[in-house]
C-alpha cells in the first residue's frame, strides 16, 4: 500500500471521519468503558480483531496508570486517530509495512464503531511503531549474534502521554527516528528506487564474456543503456554499439560506486551489479535504515568508527571526520564480528601472540613446508608450561591440527604481523586494530584478507590521532617509540569508544550514496527478518 504525503485513501478518509464522529459521542459509559478496557488490558494474551497486541507489557503499564480511561476518546481524539493513521500509512518512508500496524484492523473497528477495539489497537499500533522508529524492527541479535552497541532507550509510556497531551502524534513518532544525515538520505533513496521499480525497472545485460575497451555489439548496448539509466554515461555521443572511451570511464565509476575493482572491465561482479535491479536496490536501501536504527544517538563525542563492509575507517570529533584510513577485514570465512567496545591503550613493536587456531590452522602447514621460515620470521616457540623451545629440534610433520602442542610468538620487527603498532580495545571477541607488513593489500578494493581483527593502513597515523589528548605522546615520541624496537604500552587518558559496524549503503560527506558490495551476504538475512511478522516479545515499547 502506497500513500503519497498528505494524501489519503478514500477509505481511509471515510474511515477517519467515522472516528471523528465517534471520538465525539461514543455511547458507551465512562464506568462501563473502563470496566471493558480493564477485561481486554488484562485479558492473557490480549488479541483484538484476530491481531495479537505486540506492546503487551507497556499497553498494561499505560492503562493501569490511567485507571483504565481511554486515550483516544473524548474531545480532540478524532484528530489524534486521524494523525495516528497518517503516519502509520506513510511508514514505508522509513522502510517499514503499514500492515504491520493494525491498519486495517483500526479501520474495522473504526467502522464497527466498537471503541474499546479501536482504542487498544491505537495505543499498541502507536507503542510498537513508536518502538520500531526508535530501537529497530527487527532485534539486531537474532541475525547479528555479536551485535553490542547500545540501543536508543525512552520511557515510551511517558512519551505517548506526552504525545496525546500536546497533540503532536505524528510529529512525537517522527522525531524517534535516528537524525543523522544518512538516514535522510537513505529515505530519499528509498522513494527514488521504489519509484523506478514501479516504472518497471531496467533490462538486464545478458551473461556473456567480459566487456572492455574496444567491444561491440547488442551487449554493448544494453551496457550504456544501463549506464545512462543510472546516471554513469551522458546521452548521446559514439555508436551505441561500441565500447568506448566514455563507456569505460563510467564503467569504472560505476565500479568506485560500488566498491569493486575500478578497471573499466565489465567482468562477473560487474555485471552482477549491473543487472540488479531498482527492487533489490529497495530491499539493500531498507536492510541499512534498520541498521541505523539499531545505533544509539551518541556514538560518542570523539570515536572511532569502521565500515566492514566499505573496508573504511573514520575517525571523527563532534560530528566531524577528522581522519580516514583504508582498512583490511576478515575473511568470509573469517568474519570480522559487528560491535562496540572502547580503545583502552596501544602498543607499540607489539609481539604478537598467535591464537591457538591460526597457529595449528595456518602456521602448523607452513612451518611444516619450510621449517626455516620460523625462525625467519622471527617465531618464539614455547612449549605448554611456557618454556622455549628449539624449533630446529622439532619435526612439524609429527604434529596434526587436533595436538599441536605448542604456543607461538611472534617478535617486533619488519616482519611481524602487526606491524609497527597494536591499538586494543578489549572484547571478548579478542579483535583489535593494527598496522601490517603487508602494505600493498591496501591497493586492492576488495580488502577481506585478515583472520578477523582490522589491519589499519597508516596505523601510525590513527595512533597519532588516538594520542592527541594524552601528555607527552606527540608524533615526534611515537616515531621514537617504534625506532627503539622494543614494546612499549601507551594507556589513554580516556578510553575512545569503537564502533565495527556493516552498512552496504554508505552515504559520502557530500552527500552521495553508495550502494556497494554485500561482502558477506548479511542484507538478505535481514530482509528476510523485516519481511517475516514483526516479533511479539513482551518488553516491545515497554520502556
Amino acid at each position: 500500500m502506497r500513500f503519497e504525503r498528505g494524501f489519503l485513501p478514500a477509505g481511509l478518509a471515510r474511515a477517519l471521519l467515522v472516528l471523528a464522529v465517534l471520538a465525539a459521542a461514543w455511547p458507551v459509559a465512562a464506568n462501563e468503558m473502563q470496566q471493558r478496557m480493564r477485561q481486554r488490558v488484562e485479558a492473557t494474551p490480549p488479541v483484538v480483531r484476530g491481531e495479537s497486541l505486540r506492546a503487551q507489557a507497556a499497553l498494561r503499564r499505560f492503562y493501569r496508570a490511567r485507571d483504565y480511561r481511554p486515550a483516544w476518546s473524548g474531545r480532540g481524539a478524532g484528530s489524534h486517530l486521524a494523525a495516528l493513521l497518517a503516519a502509520v500509512s506513510r511508514v514505508e518512508e522509513h522502510g517499514l509495512s503499514p500492515a504491520d500496524y493494525h491498519l486495517a484492523a483500526m479501520q474495522a473497528a473504526a467502522a464497527s464503531a466498537d471503541s474499546v477495539e479501536l482504542e487498544l489497537l491505537a495505543t499498541d499500533t502507536y507503542l510498537t511503531l513508536a518502538a520500531h522508529l526508535l530501537e529497530g524492527r527487527v532485534d539486531p541479535v537474532s541475525v547479528e549474534p555479536d551485535w553490542t552497541a547500545n540501543r536508543r532507550e525512552r520511557d515510551l509510556v511517558a512519551y505517548l502521554e506526552q504525545a496525546l497531551g500536546t497533540g503532536r502524534i505524528a510529529a512525537s513518532l517522527q522525531e524517534l527516528a535516528p537524525d543523522a544525515p544518512g538516514y535522510q538520505v537513505l529515505k530519499r533513496a528509498l522513494a527514488m528506487y521504489r519509484e523506478a521499480a514501479a516504472e518497471g525497472g531496467w533490462e538486464p545485460i545478458p551473461a556473456g564474456p567480459a566487456l572492455k575497451l574496444g567491444e561491440r555489439g547488442p551487449r554493448v548496448r544494453d551496457l550504456r543503456v544501463r549506464l545512462r539509466a543510472t546516471g554513469f554515461l551522458a546521452p548521446g555521443g559514439g555508436d551505441p554499439e561500441v565500447f568506448d572511451a566514455a563507456t569505460e570511464a563510467a564503467v569504472a565509476a560505476f565500479q568506485r560506486r560500488k566498491g569493486l575493482e575500478a578497471d573499466g572491465v565489465v567482468g562477473p561482479a560487474t555485471l552482477r551489479e549491473l543487472n540488479k535491479r531498482p527492487s533489490d536496490r529497495v530491499e539493500q536501501i531498507r536492510a541499512n535504515l534498520e541498521r541505523w536504527r539499531w545505533l544509539p544517538d551518541d556514538l560518542g563525542r570523539r570515536h572511532v568508527r569502521v565500515n566492514i563492509a566499505d573496508y573504511r575507517l573514520e575517525a571523527r570529533h563532534d560530528g566531524r571526520v577528522e581522519r580516514r584510513h583504508d582498512v583490511i577485514v576478515g575473511r568470509t570465512y573469517r568474519k570480522t564480528p559487528i560491535f562496540s567496545d572502547r580503545i583502552g591503550y596501544l602498543i607499540f613493536n607489539p609481539w604478537w601472540e598467535t591464537p591457538h587456531n591460526l597457529a595449528r590452522l595456518d602456521k602448523l602447514p607452513a612451518f611444516n613446508k619450510d621449517p626455516a621460515s620460523v625462525q625467519r620470521l622471527g617465531f618464539d616457540v614455547l612449549d605448554r608450561n611456557g618454556r622455549r623451545v628449539d624449533p630446529a629440534g622439532i619435526d612439524w610433520a609429527d604434529y596434526s591440527e587436533a595436538d599441536f602442542p605448542f604456543r607461538l610468538r611472534q617478535r617486533p620487527g619488519p616482519l611481524n604481523a602487526l606491524g609497527k603498532v597494536k591499538i586494543m580495545l578489549p572484547n571478548k571477541h579478542n579483535v583489535y586494530l593494527h598496522d601490517t607488513p603487508a602494505q600493498e593489500l591496501f591497493e586492492r578494493s576488495e580488502r577481506a584478507f585478515s583472520s578477523g581483527c582490522v589491519r589499519v593502513a597508516d596505523a601510525l597515523g590513527l595512533s597519532e590521532w588516538l594520542l592527541a589528548q594524552t601528555p607527552g605522546w606527540p608524533r615526534s615520541r611515537i616515531d621514537e617509540a617504534v625506532a627503539g624496537g622494543e614494546e612499549t604500552r601507551v594507556d589513554l587518558p580516556a578510553r575512545v569508544p569503537v564502533h565495527i559496524l556493516y552498512f552496504t549503503a554508505v552515504v559520502d560527506p557530500d552527500g552521495s550514496l553508495r550502494l556497494i558490495n554485500d561482502i558477506y551476504q548479511r542484507d538478505a538475512r535481514l530482509s528476510a527478518a523485516l519481511a517475516a511478522p514483526p516479533p511479539q516479545p513482551a518488553a516491545v515499547g515497554a520502556r
